[in-house]
């Protein structure tokens, strides 16, 4: 028996033993992919529902302040899969703070902003676990990893 059946086998005994039960129609065994908390889970990495970025590149330009504040509840549940995403988004934050929901103006710099999002979520990234002994360098505390097609690059270190 494989690690992981001998591992949920135990798990099911521990579940009976504290007289615990699971939805077994919520659950999913053996699978190589799948929906879980709103992200898509396969065995190259974390990646966004599609329906997510389907929603936000279907958005049109904000007319009202009721309409950022829908782009900034998107933006923050896709903000894992954007690269400096407080920077990128500040303008909406700061377009919310200044402006009453009277006095809502969506500026040039907002709507510069959302096309250069919707081009970036075009292509969406992905999330991948670490290599175990994969040093990204010798004398650095801090770094961030990139990996395209086998290769990987250092964007930036701290």
């Amino acid at each position: 028996m494989g690690t992981t059946w001998k591992t949920l086998k135990e798990t099911f005994e521990q579940l009976r033993a504290s007289k615990l039960q699971i939805n077994l129609e919520k659950c999913s065994f053996g699978v190589t992919s799948g929906k879980f908390l709103g992200y898509m889970i396969r065995e190259r990495g974390i990646e966004p529902k599609p329906d997510k970025i389907k929603a936000l590149l279907d958005m049109k330009p904000s007319e009202s302040y009721k309409d950022v504040q829908k782009l900034t509840g998107c933006l923050a549940a896709l903000s894992r899969f954007i690269s400096k995403a407080g920077e990128r988004n500040l303008p909406f934050f700061k377009n919310l703070r200044r402006a009453s929901k009277e006095t809502f103006r969506w500026d040039e710099e907002c709507a510069h902003v959302f096309d250069e999002l919707k081009e970036y979520l075009g292509s969406p990234k992905l999330l991948s676990r670490p290599e175990p002994m994969e040093a990204s360098s010798d004398g650095v505390i801090s770094s961030v990893l990139i990996r395209e097609t086998g290769a990987v690059k250092s964007l930036s270190t701290m």
